[in-house]
């Protein structure tokens, strides 16, 4: 009988009789900054339902993070999908791109393609001076992001997209779906 196991890396080392580094203490790593302010969920969820056409189906975190989702899941499965997608990107590095939208928000969208969070640029305007100083308290400890302004420089939607990573985080360590939004008919 041919038995196969997935071993991680520290198990794969261990079995070759090296030595395993333990996980640090804050793993996965996350950042200083939890924002002071919150953004109002109704209008986030419009945002959301504009942006996919009402065509889709997802999750609404606290933070407003949102997890898009296949039509037809009932509430439990909704919420075990979701927290399944939101510890995908957790658990990842949450590799981030924050797109200017027509309306002028910004949607953040994650190496998974099914997490998004809007940032209303109303909400970031009325907060900017804490955004402005706090922004690279976004990153994780030993990160570098490229942008086009060079390593960990970012110009202003840059900074909005630190603001939504920094609430997606806040949504990973301790997820609560408020909300399953349901595609229009």
């Amino acid at each position: 009988m041919d038995r196969r196991r997935v071993l991680g890396f520290g198990a794969v080392l261990a079995a070759m009789g090296g030595k395993a580094r333990a996980r640090p203490k804050d793993w996965p790593p996350t950042p200083k900054w939890r924002p002071s302010f919150a953004q109002p969920l109704a209008a986030v969820i419009d945002r959301m339902r504009y942006y996919t056409d009402q065509a889709r189906d997802f999750a609404v975190f606290r933070n407003g993070t949102c997890a898009l989702l296949e039509a037809g899941l009932s509430d439990a499965e909704a919420k075990t999908a979701a927290n399944a997608i939101l510890g995908e990107v957790f658990h990842a590095h949450p590799d981030m791109n924050p797109l200017r939208m027509d309306d002028g928000n910004v949607m953040v969208r994650f190496s998974q393609p099914a997490l998004n969070i809007v940032v209303l640029t109303t909400v970031a305007r009325a907060h900017w001076a804490e955004i402005e100083a706090r922004h690279k308290d976004g990153l994780v400890r030993g990160e570098v992001m490229l942008s086009p302004q060079g390593q960990n420089v970012f110009d202003d939607r840059g900074k909005m997209g630190l603001f939504g990573r920094a609430l997606m985080f806040m949504d990973a360590q301790a997820p609560e779906i408020v909300r399953i939004e349901r595609r229009s008919a």
